[in-house]
């Protein structure tokens, strides 16, 4: 990201500092004036055209930091209408090389837990690490990446406030969606993105799709146009929330997703922001990214999403740097929350070990 035109801008009027992490990629500073009386349930993150075209047209690659940095402070400002201005095609998509199957063998490998893994060297495009990884199986929420690579890509107004339903709640297959959030919950288009990506919010991910232009029947076909688009054979969207098994994708595939994300400045900063007190009016919602590694800090993470049904296991994708190498991280159907974390934390302490390949 160019320094020059996406550091801290002034905060007009009464701002506060939230999501400080020493790892994390996400400084969010958002305008904290009380909301509008007679405004029940209205989310209060605001956007400025400037500022959503500033995150959102970063198609170019992650300038790496050094471990343990905090690398972009972006101020979301209120006033005005926002519209994304996006490339609907990466200019800088990454071809996996699976080098790893011919004859290179990196020593010492780590075992994992999950059933399908990946690690790839995201710049070249370089397999360093892969198990099952060509297998199709359900995702759970790593959907909502595509969801957010969706809605990013048709430039929707982010400032325009969206209605909970109950509809948004009603989950595949008779599956009632899990969430703090309420029927009649309105926010703006970007807190609910900020929702299902940091949150893992269902409700926030299908209302997405809903007001979506040509409804969720277009938002499905969109999320699978892309998938094709991207070379992502692999992979199936039936919904948006990734509740349904019929979401399907390889950990290869996903590696595929991962990269063509990470140039969404808007994508990366909302997976990682580490914490964010959302202000529905009526009450705060304090709330946690579902990322232990995001929360904790320790690891660049440029990216992140977590999953979890029980047919798909616990999931985790990254984008993280380590020593100066960027990396994109797949897990799959792990046995539980700690396994996941562990299987992650072991790979990338693995990866530092590495020699840099160019």
């Amino acid at each position: 990201m160019k320094n020059s035109k996406k550091s801290v801008m002034h905060v007009l009027g009464m701002s506060i500092l939230l999501a400080w992490s020493s790892t994390s990629f996400a400084e969010l500073v958002v305008n904290n004036s009380p909301v509008a009386s007679g405004t029940n349930g209205s989310a209060s993150l605001n956007w400025s055209a400037n500022d959503a075209s500033q995150l959102m047209e970063e198609d170019e690659p992650l300038e790496i930091s050094p471990q343990g940095s905090t690398s972009v402070t972006t101020t979301l400002r209120s006033g005005g209408s926002a519209t994304i201005t996006s490339s609907s095609n990466p200019k800088n998509t990454v071809q996996i090389r699976d080098t790893f199957s011919n004859s290179i063998n990196y020593s010492s490998q780590p075992s994992v837990n999950a059933r399908a893994a990946l690690v790839m060297d995201a710049q070249t495009g370089e397999v360093l690490y892969s198990k099952n990884s060509n297998m199709s199986v359900p995702i759970a929420s790593i959907t909502k990446l595509m969801t957010a690579v969706v809605t990013a890509d048709a430039r929707l107004n982010m400032s325009e406030e969206i209605t909970l339903q109950s509809i948004d709640f009603a989950g595949a297959g008779g599956k009632n969606s899990s969430s703090t959030l309420r029927v009649g919950d309105t926010m703006n288009r970007a807190e609910a993105l900020l929702f299902a990506l940091m949150k893992s919010e269902n409700p926030a991910a299908a209302a997405l799709a809903r007001t979506y232009p040509g409804g969720r029947p277009a938002f499905i076909a969109a999320m699978n146009a892309k998938a094709k688009q991207l070379g992502m054979s692999s992979t199936r969207f039936a919904e948006s929330t990734g509740l349904d098994p019929h979401n399907i994708s390889s950990a290869r595939d996903l590696g595929i997703l991962v990269s063509a994300a990470s140039q969404y400045g808007l994508i990366r900063q909302f997976s990682t922001t580490p914490a964010y007190d959302f202000n529905l009016g009526y009450r705060m919602l304090k709330s946690n990214n579902t990322n232990a590694l995001v929360r904790n800090g320790g690891w660049n993470i440029n990216l992140s999403k977590t999953g979890y049904i029980n047919e798909a296991g616990r999931c985790v994708v990254m984008h993280t740097t380590v020593n100066s190498r960027p990396a994109v991280v797949v897990l799959l159907g792990a046995s539980s929350s700690q396994a996941r974390t562990n299987d992650a934390t072991n790979l990338l302490n693995w990866v530092a070990t590495l020699p840099k390949r160019i």
